[in-house]
């Protein structure tokens, strides 16, 4: 053989005089070769140093034990912990991952769906772009035959396995929160519209006004200020009103309240005295911040764990009639320094 050449079946068969298909046999333990022969198959495959090719095997069997994955962005703590706890159920059973990031572009989500397609992955889970309300790639993958699930951001018109968070539920709980602390004009820095999860925890926003009987003020909506740069031009404006808000809450994430803490620190506005703050999400950040920043824990890891699981509960299900599961999991309003008017946290 060639000097770094991967050494196959039919470099063993012919070493020992056999056939390719004897030493397959050997490989997969068939009791259709007799144990004597079988030690003799393994030692020359270890002389030789074979290596098996799992996918490839698996490949012949009908599947890939491989679940791709893509995400928007893979440094946010949220879909790092989903994509770890994934890992964490999945390697115990012997999956590999193939992870994609579509850095919110539609087009980019298109291209990394038709990879995972083409390297015949047994599932793809995904949280989908915020760029692009056209999924037909997904209906493609549903097409295909390979398993779909959806998680946090998902198409809601297909009829997919879900793993989602009670955004407008966590929302309520933000809000009230902050009414019940003494804040009166709360803003809100909300994300795309197209995506369900922000249009959620919009409604939450709005339930918890009414709930208390606090006028909506249309100049206190920001809209799409769903990242730390957005937020904090989306701050800049709300704090130049003649009546400003004393509380925001950043519902897209706590990369946009981050954005608020330094347009308020220099604007030399103290917070949460002056101005509540709270965010979503629980990035590693929000609790080192200073002051410290409320938000809402999503349970990421504990979210993925669930993806996997019910990629295996459903792994075997034939039935085609009934709509596939949607579990939902409530999220934790997390109180920290940024709404702690009261002096409590």
């Amino acid at each position: 053989m060639k000097k770094g050449k991967r050494t196959t079946i039919y470099d063993i068969a012919e070493k020992l005089g056999i056939t390719a298909s004897s030493v397959s046999r050997a490989l997969n333990n068939s009791n259709q070769v007799n144990e004597k022969t079988k030690e003799l198959i393994m030692k020359t495959a270890d002389e030789l140093n074979y290596k098996r090719n799992i996918l490839a095997s698996n490949l012949r069997k009908g599947h890939s034990k491989t679940i791709g994955i893509v995400v928007p962005r893979i440094n946010q703590n949220f879909f790092a912990n989903v994509i770890a706890g994934i890992e964490e159920a999945t390697y115990q059973k012997g999956y590999n991952l193939i992870i994609c990031q579509s850095g919110e572009s539609h087009d980019k989500e298109i291209q990394c769906v038709n990879t995972l397609i083409n390297q015949d992955v047994d599932c793809i889970v995904i949280s989908v772009s915020a760029d692009g309300n056209d999924y037909q790639h997904l209906q493609n993958v549903i097409d295909h035959g390979i398993q779909l699930i959806q998680f946090d951001r998902v198409a809601e018109e297909l009829e997919t396995l879900k793993v989602i968070n009670d955004n407008e539920q966590a929302s309520y709980e933000a809000v009230s929160h902050l009414i019940e602390s003494g804040y009166k004009r709360i803003a809100l820095l909300e994300g795309p519209q197209n995506l369900s999860i922000f249009k959620q925890r919009k409604t939450g926003y709005l339930r918890a006004l009414k709930a208390y009987n606090i006028d909506v003020i249309d100049e206190l909506i920001v809209e799409n200020a769903w990242t730390k740069e957005l937020g904090a031009e989306g701050t800049r404006k709300l704090l130049s009103l003649p009546q400003p808000p004393d509380a925001i809450f950043a519902s897209t994430s706590d990369f946009s309240a981050l954005g608020v803490l330094e347009v308020a620190n220099a604007m030399k506005i103290k917070v949460p005295a002056e101005l509540g703050v709270c965010g979503y999400a629980n990035e590693g950040f929000s609790e080192i911040t200073s002051p410290s920043i409320t938000t809402i824990d999503q349970f990421s890891i504990y979210m993925g764990n669930t993806v996997a699981n019910l990629y295996f509960q459903e792994k075997g299900n034939t039935d085609t009639i009934s709509k596939p599961k949607t579990i939902s999991i409530k999220p934790e309003l997390i109180i920290r320094g940024s709404t702690a008017r009261n002096g409590k946290s």
